[in-house]
C-alpha cells in the first residue's frame, strides 16, 4: 500500500509544479437575470466577431459562471441565452499577446413573455435536464411533486425505480448511493428509506442522476450516484417562501415548508423548515407453496395476508451562514437535522393448508411498534479561490443518527374450529446510533492549452452501534429470548486520494482521472448466554479509474464515452450475523462474510440539439450481491448474499420536445436486459430477461398564470435472480395558478390516480415456490398553497459563491 500511496503522490507534486507555456487564451464572464441573480445551465456561445461563426457552446454552473479556454488569437463575442429570457450578445472581446485572460461584465438577461391569442408564456426550467455527465430534475418544475416526499420524487424520475422494499435502482441496477447537498447520506436499507420518506419535496431543488460520476466523488454505488439537493436561496435581500399542503388518500397527510434567506454583500443567512405529518398503509398478501422432493407436487401452502397502518409526524431543519471574506475566500457553515417519530400497528393471519386447500391450523399476529430517529449533521467549509486558475476547498462533517425502536408481537396458533393451540409475546427494544466523522480538501487549477487538474483527499470514520433486545412475555412475566437477542457494533475508516485531468483540444474534450480507496473495518458482535462472542476485519485498498471523451461533431451532434470501475459496500446492518425478527413465520438475518460487489461500466451517448438523448451501456458486476430466501420448515429466512455475477445491457432515449408554445413534452425509455449467473443454497440460479421503464411528463402553460401537468410512469415484468416482478406504473396530473399578483401559488393534484402503482411479484427458492401483492397509500389528492415575500436590497453588493460541497459540485465541469 505504501507503494501506491508514494506513487499518487509523486503524480500529485508532479501535476502541481507545471507552469503552461501557452499563449492561446481564455474569456470568462457570468450570466444572471435583470437584478443579478444567477441563471444555471444557460447557454453560451463563443462567437466570431467578424463573420458572427458560432465556435463553441458551454452551460453555465450553478453561480451563473462560464469559461472559454485554449482561444486563439482574435476578435470575438458571447451571445447568452435561456429558456424563457431573452438573448443578449456582448461587446467584442480581443484576445493577443498583451491581453490573454478576458473577463467580460456580467451579461444579464430579461425576461420575456410570448403572447398568443389564448396563451402567455412564461419561461421556467423544465423538469427532466439532459446534460453530458448527468440527468437533472427540477423538483419545483412539476405540478404533480406537491404533497409528496423525495421517496416519491424519485420514482417518477427516469431511469429511477423503487421496488416493494423501497430498495432504490438505477437503470434497472441496484446499488445506488444517496447523497444530500454532495455529501454521502451514509445510509442503506430501511434507514435510507426512513430518510427518504421523511423529507418533504417541497425542501427539494434539484435531483442529480449520475450512472458514471468522474473520480471527484466516491467510488460507492456500482449503479451510480443520487444527488439531491436542497433549496438554498440565492436572491439578495430578505426574501423567502412558505407552504402548506393537504393531502388525501384512504388517510390524511399535510407537508408544510418555511424557508427563509438574508443576502447581503458579506453574509449569507438561510433557515428551512418541514413538517410533514400523516397516515398511511402497507398491504401485503403472501402466498407460499412447499414443493415436494419430485419438484412438482405440492406438500403445503402457507397463505398470509398483512396490514399495517402507520402515523409518521417528521420535523426537519436546516440552517446556515456563508461568510465572504473579501473577492476570493468564503467560509460557512451548515447544519441540518430532523426528528421523525412513528407508529406502526399491524395485523396478520396465517392460514396452514394442506395440499387440498383445507386449512389444518391459523396463526393470528398482532404488532404496534413506536419509533423515534433524531438526525443531526453540522458541516464546516471553507473555499479559497487565489486566482482566476487557482482554487482549494475544504468540509469537514459531523453526521450523527440516534434511533429508538419499541416492538410488541402477540402470537395466537388456533385449529380451524376455534381451538387455541399455542399463544405467546414477544416484546423487542431496538436501539441505533451511528455517528460519522469526515474531512476532505479539493484543489483545482486550470494551465494554458485548456488543460485543468482537480486533485483531493478524503477520510471518513463511522460507527454503528445497533442492538435487537427481545423478551418472552407471559403470566409471570418477561424473560429475555437470547435466540434473537444481539448487540452489533461495527466501525469503519476509508480514506481516499484522487486525481483528474480535463483537457480541450478544438471539437474535444477528454477527461481521465483515478481514485483511490482504502478501506478498512471490524465487527464486533458482543455475546450472551447462549451466543459467544464473535468479530471479524477487513482491509483492502482498489483504484477506480474513470475517463470521458467527448467529441462535437457540430453544433448539432455531441458524443460522449465514458468508461469508470465503481464499489458497493454492504451496508453495517447486513454485516450482523443475528437473526431479526420479522413475524412468527419470517426472520432475517445478516451476513458477516459479505463481500463488496465490483462493476465496471460503460457508456455511449449521443445528444442531438440539446433534445436528444440516446445513450447505450454495459455494465459487468463481479461478486453480485441481493437479497436471497432459504427455508427452515414453514419459516422463511431471507438476507443478503454474493450470488455472482450480473450483466447489465442498457438502452435508454430521453426526448425535449415543444409541441406548442404553451406545451412541453419530456419523454424517456430505458430498456435493460439483464444476465445472472450465480449460485446460492446449493442451487445454480441463471436467469435473462429484459425489462423496460418509461417515463412520460406533458407540462402546460397557459394565460394569466394558469399551468398544469400530466405525467407517468410504467415498469415492465422484471427478472433478477429469485425474483419476478410484474408490471406496475401510475399516472398522475395537476393545475397551478399564480395568484396575488404573482406572490403565491395555489396548485391541485392527483397522484396514482387509477390505483396502478401496486406490485405483484413471484420469488422461488429452495422447495417454496412464493407469490405476494404489496399495495400502499398511493393514490392520493393534495392541494397546495405557497407564498413569497422579501424584496431584495438595494445595494447588495457583488454576487458570491455558496461554498462547501454543494458548490464543488456545481464547478465539475465533465465533456
Amino acid at each position: 500500500m505504501k507503494k501506491i500511496v508514494l506513487f499518487i503522490l509523486s503524480i500529485f507534486s508532479l501535476l502541481f509544479s507545471v507552469h503552461a507555456q501557452s499563449v492561446n487564451g481564455k474569456i470568462s464572464g457570468s450570466v444572471g437575470d435583470s437584478v443579478g441573480n444567477a441563471i444555471d445551465a444557460a447557454s453560451v456561445l463563443l462567437q466570431r466577431a467578424s463573420d458572427t461563426a458560432a465556435l463553441k457552446t458551454i452551460l453555465t454552473n450553478a453561480s451563473g459562471k462560464f469559461e472559454f479556454e485554449d482561444i486563439p488569437a482574435g476578435k470575438y463575442r458571447i451571445v447568452a441565452s435561456a429558456i424563457g429570457y431573452s438573448r443578449q450578445t456582448s461587446s467584442v472581446v480581443d484576445i493577443n499577446s498583451s491581453n490573454t485572460f478576458a473577463t467580460i461584465q456580467k451579461i444579464r438577461l430579461q425576461k420575456k413573455v410570448a403572447s398568443l391569442e389564448q396563451v402567455t408564456v412564461v419561461g421556467k426550467k423544465p423538469f427532466i435536464e439532459q446534460r453530458v455527465d448527468r440527468t437533472i430534475v427540477n423538483v419545483d418544475a412539476s405540478v404533480t411533486s406537491v404533497g409528496a416526499t423525495a421517496l416519491e420524487v424519485l420514482e417518477k424520475s427516469p431511469g429511477v425505480t423503487v421496488n416493494k422494499d423501497g430498495v432504490i435502482s438505477l437503470k434497472g441496477k441496484q446499488g445506488v448511493t444517496v447523497m444530500l447537498d454532495g455529501k454521502p447520506s451514509y445510509l442503506s436499507g430501511s434507514d435510507l428509506l426512513t430518510l427518504l420518506s421523511n423529507m418533504n419535496a417541497n425542501q427539494l431543488d434539484q435531483i442529480e442522476i449520475m450512472t458514471n460520476p468522474p473520480a471527484k466523488y466516491d467510488a460507492a454505488g456500482n449503479s451510480g450516484i443520487i444527488n439531491i439537493k436542497t433549496k438554498k436561496n440565492k436572491a439578495k435581500g430578505f426574501n423567502g417562501n412558505a407552504t402548506i399542503a393537504y393531502g388525501q388518500g384512504k388517510y390524511w397527510k399535510t407537508n408544510n415548508s418555511l424557508n427563509l434567506n438574508y443576502r447581503n454583500g458579506s453574509y449569507n443567512l438561510f433557515l428551512n423548515y418541514s413538517l410533514n405529518a400523516g397516515d398511511g398503509f402497507t398491504d401485503l398478501h403472501i402466498t407460499r407453496k412447499y414443493i415436494d422432493a419430485d419438484g412438482k407436487t405440492i406438500s403445503s401452502i402457507f397463505d398470509e395476508p398483512t396490514y399495517f397502518k402507520f402515523h409518521s409526524l417528521n420535523n426537519n431543519l436546516k440552517f446556515g451562514m456563508d461568510y465572504f471574506i473579501g473577492q476570493k475566500t468564503t467560509i460557512g457553515f451548515a447544519a441540518t437535522g430532523f426528528i421523525s417519530p412513528r407508529t406502526i400497528d399491524g395485523s396478520s393471519v396465517g392460514y396452514l393448508q394442506n395440499a387440498d386447500g383445507h386449512t389444518d391450523s391459523v396463526a393470528n399476529t398482532s404488532t404496534s411498534e413506536h419509533s423515534r430517529w433524531i438526525n443531526g449533521t453540522l458541516n464546516l467549509n471553507f473555499r479559497r479561490q487565489f486566482d482566476s486558475a487557482h482554487e482549494v476547498s475544504a468540509d469537514a462533517d459531523y453526521v450523527h443518527y440516534n434511533g429508538k425502536d419499541s416492538q410488541r408481537f402477540i402470537n395466537e396458533s388456533y385449529y380451524p374450529d376455534g381451538a387455541v393451540t399455542s399463544q405467546n409475546q414477544l416484546k423487542g427494544y431496538l436501539p441505533s446510533l451511528i455517528e460519522i466523522y469526515s474531512g476532505k480538501i479539493d484543489y483545482s487549477q486550470s494551465f494554458k492549452k485548456g488543460l485543468k487538474l482537480d486533485a483531493g483527499w478524503k477520510s471518513s470514520w463511522v460507527t454503528n452501534d445497533n442492538a435487537a433486545n427481545y423478551f418472552d412475555v407471559d403470566s409471570s412475566g418477561s424473560q429475555p429470548d437470547y435466540g434473537k437477542t444481539n448487540h452489533f457494533i461495527y466501525k469503519e475508516n476509508i480514506n481516499a486520494l484522487y486525481i483528474t485531468l480535463n483537457k480541450q483540444l478544438k471539437k474535444w474534450s477528454i477527461q481521465a482521472g483515478a481514485r483511490f480507496e482504502n478501506t478498512n473495518y471490524t465487527g464486533h458482535q458482543t455475546g450472551n448466554p447462549q451466543k459467544p462472542d464473535s468479530s471479524f476485519t477487513q482491509h483492502y485498498n482498489n483504484i477506480f479509474p474513470t475517463a470521458f471523451i467527448s467529441y462535437a461533431l457540430n453544433t448539432k451532434n455531441q458524443f460522449t464515452l465514458s468508461v469508470g470501475r465503481r464499489i458497493d459496500r454492504p451496508a453495517y446492518q447486513d454485516l450482523n450475523p443475528f437473526l431479526f425478527f420479522i413475524n412468527q413465520y419470517t426472520y432475517s438475518v445478516g451476513n458477516p462474510f459479505l463481500s463488496p460487489q465490483y462493476t465496471n461500466n460503460f457508456e455511449l451517448s449521443h445528444i442531438y440539439k440539446g433534445i436528444l438523448t440516446t445513450t447505450l451501456s454495459y455494465s459487468k458486476t463481479e461478486n453480485y450481491f441481493t437479497q436471497l430466501f432459504r427455508t427452515e420448515g414453514n419459516t422463511t429466512i431471507l438476507g443478503l448474499g454474493n450470488l455472482g455475477e450480473l450483466e447489465n445491457f442498457g438502452f435508454s432515449i430521453n426526448y425535449q420536445l415543444d409541441v406548442a408554445k404553451w406545451w412541453s413534452v419530456t419523454l424517456h425509455t430505458d430498456i435493460n436486459y439483464k444476465k445472472v449467473n450465480g449460485f446460492t443454497n446449493g442451487s445454480d440460479i441463471r436467469t435473462a430477461a429484459a425489462n423496460g421503464q418509461f417515463n412520460a411528463n406533458n407540462q402546460f402553460t397557459f394565460k394569466n398564470g394558469w399551468s398544469a401537468e400530466l405525467s407517468g410512469f410504467y415498469n415492465s415484468k422484471d427478472v433478477e435472480g429469485q425474483f419476478t416482478t410484474k408490471p406496475f406504473g401510475q399516472v398522475a396530473a395537476g393545475i397551478s395558478k399564480s395568484i396575488l399578483k404573482s406572490k403565491a401559488t395555489l396548485k391541485l393534484n392527483a397522484r396514482d390516480i387509477f390505483y396502478t402503482q401496486t406490485i405483484y411479484g413471484n420469488i422461488e427458492y429452495q422447495n417454496v415456490r412464493e407469490k405476494f401483492i404489496q399495495s400502499r397509500d398511493s393514490r392520493v389528492i393534495n392541494i397546495s398553497f405557497t407564498y413569497r415575500f422579501g424584496k431584495p436590497l438595494k445595494d447588495a453588493g457583488r454576487k458570491r459563491s455558496n461554498g462547501g460541497a454543494a458548490e464543488e459540485q456545481n464547478r465539475v465541469k465533465v465533456g
